[in-house]
């Protein structure tokens, strides 16, 4: 305890049984349409999705009609999702901190001006390689902006228990888009040219932005001060960091896309050059993908109902090997069309079940940041696969990258067996606390900004209940730490053995506040769990002192217990 502290409360804390919660309902993959906001973002995101991906083939197209260098090919998907690495983060902490609704009709608006500029620019003679990349990077930056208020939005439009099927049915929108919108982008810019492709794209994000307007999203009332941008952030990756089923998540999910961003950004000259097709057939491999991808997504119930999470996504990735294999030894453009199908659905049911672990184990509060750290990781995997790829392509040709390629992606269920980096196991994941934290007995006068607070907690716990206490303590320390608690601490009476000190401490008062609300209800049953640890009936005592170095205090001069409040305390 640090001699520069003042007591603030002391409080005892008996730690209550969890509650049990009733089965959830059953929900079909169809079942989140039924509710009207879902529905009709859901349809105008189909719309967006067709655009995007019309967007998508025109861009790669028309690259390859200005250059012939492989890794400029490649660097067009690079700058539609390197925006998505390099702001995620950010702009999961803007879907946290204000109404995703609004953040997200911004978000459309931005893709619908980059659009828009690259067809006037297209139209009018003037593109060229280094105005496209921008061009795509503007989209790109309009999409990383969208995406996690989007997606974090979802749990607001559905129940819970609807949420896996929710997402499910969000990646079959894109994969429908994904059948069809390559082969009416490759038909577009045969028949018409680059521009009207582009134009074709900004229409498509006008639906999208008229139904977030006219969606009514309830919004529950802040109890506290949102956040600044910094602390969002480093709160954001804390919680990530801490919480071991999202970090492996996020690791799988980078290792494959680095890996398998190979078959997608090699496609335009797998077409082009390997089967001597069009745009046409560029659109036409594409479409086979999705297509694939959707019958993938017509299965996600039915396999996740058989398979765990690790065998369903390792599976799948092995799908995706041998389909990338066949694609590099291919000259057939049936056979290669027909194993895209196969590549699809291995894609899609792999990313799914990344995507549902993790948004299951998100609490509300974060969801938007763990989101876009997924996402992040996404973009950032296929991005810097594409340039990677491209460049060994460039050096040893297509085929043989599609084949390297094809080997690593099938090492893969194997290196995560050998570092333990197992998909936890699922369940209805984390769940926001049900009910408000207790009540304070503050006696200082305290202002948001007052601080360091440091939280200690007292344990006494019988000698042969020792070793499970200490373990149980570790997952308690991610608990504390992903919560926003920094130095956490976990000490030994050396005079009274069955006394125990848990502290750590949090940079002012509001963080403490913030923190005492983001303890889910499944924090809140693992705490209970500690009860069986202890003496029964054993109070647990809990004082927060507040730190005061010294020179740090200034004094009324008609109140010296108390010290001058910079603004009204809360």
């Amino acid at each position: 305890m640090s001699r520069g502290a003042l007591f603030l409360t002391v409080v005892e804390a008996p730690l209550a049984d969890p509650p049990i919660d009733p089965p959830p309902p059953a929900e079909g993959l169809f079942s989140p349409l039924k509710h009207g906001a879902f529905r009709g973002i859901w349809i105008a995101s189909l719309l967006s999705n067709l655009g995007g991906l019309i967007q998508g083939v025109g861009a790669a197209w028309i690259m390859t009609q200005l250059t012939t260098d492989a890794g400029l090919v490649a660097m067009v998907q690079s700058a539609q999702m390197g925006p998505v690495l390099l702001f995620a983060i950010a702009a999961g902490a803007i879907a946290d901190m204000y109404d995703r609704r609004k953040v997200a009709m911004i978000a459309v608006a931005i893709a619908f001006a980059g659009a828009t500029a690259l067809a006037v620019t297209c139209l009018l003679g003037a593109v060229s390689p280094a105005v496209l990349l921008i061009s795509c990077l503007v989209i790109g930056s309009g999409n990383a902006l969208l995406w996690p208020a989007w997606q974090s939005s979802v749990s607001e439009q559905v129940p819970r228990h609807a949420l896996p099927a929710a997402i499910a049915l969000n990646s079959i929108s894109f994969n429908i888009a994904r059948s069809f919108g390559p082969a009416i982008g490759g038909l577009i810019v045969a028949a018409f040219g680059g521009a009207a492709a582009f134009a074709a794209t900004a229409f498509s994000y006008v639906p999208l932005f008229t139904m977030l307007f006219r969606w009514k999203r309830v919004q529950e009332p802040a109890r506290l001060p949102p956040e600044g941008m910094g602390r969002a952030i480093v709160s954001g990756v804390r919680y990530v960091f801490h919480s071991p089923p999202i970090r492996v998540v996020l690791i799988r999910t980078l290792a494959t896309g680095l890996v398998g961003a190979c078959l997608s950004a090699l496609l335009p000259l797998v077409a082009r050059e390997v089967l001597h097709g069009t745009a046409p057939t560029f659109g036409l491999l594409l479409g086979a993908f999705g297509v694939g991808a959707v019958c993938g997504a017509a299965t996600i119930n039915r396999l996740r109902k058989r398979f765990t999470p690790g065998l369903l996504s390792g599976t799948a990735t092995l799908v995706v090997a041998a389909a990338t294999a066949v694609v590099g030894f291919s000259t057939s453009l049936p056979l290669t069309a027909g194993v895209l199908l196969f590549g699809g659905a291995g894609w899609m049911l792999c990313m799914n079940e990344y995507n549902v672990a993790l948004q299951t184990y998100a609490p509300r509060w974060v969801a938007g940041r763990a989101l876009a750290t997924f996402q992040a990781a996404i973009a950032g995997g296929m991005a810097i696969g594409a340039w990677v790829w491209g460049q060994v392509a460039h050096d040893v040709g297509v085929p043989m990258a599609l084949k390297i390629s094809s080997a690593l992606l099938a090492l893969l269920p194997l290196v995560w067996l050998g570092l333990r980096l197992t998909l936890a196991p699922r369940s209805d994941g984390v769940r926001d606390a049900l009910d408000p934290p207790t009540e304070l007995d503050v006696v200082l006068a305290l202002t948001p900004r007052s601080g360091p607070i440091r939280i200690e907690i007292v344990y006494s716990v019988p000698p042969e209940q020792a070793r499970g206490f200490y373990g149980l303590m570790q997952q308690i320390r991610g608990v504390r730490s992903r919560s926003g608690g920094y130095g956490w601490s976990l000490s030994r009476d050396i005079a009274q053995p069955d006394v125990w000190l848990e502290a750590y401490s949090c940079p002012t008062w509001l963080d403490y506040l913030r923190q005492r609300t983001r303890i889910s209800q499944h924090d809140r049953e693992l705490q209970a769990s500690l009860r069986d640890f202890l003496y029964p009936d054993a109070p647990i005592t809990v004082r927060r002192w507040l730190e005061r170095p010294f020179g740090s205090v200034r004094w009324k001069d008609d109140s010296p217990d108390r010290e001058t409040p910079d603004i009204a305390p809360l």
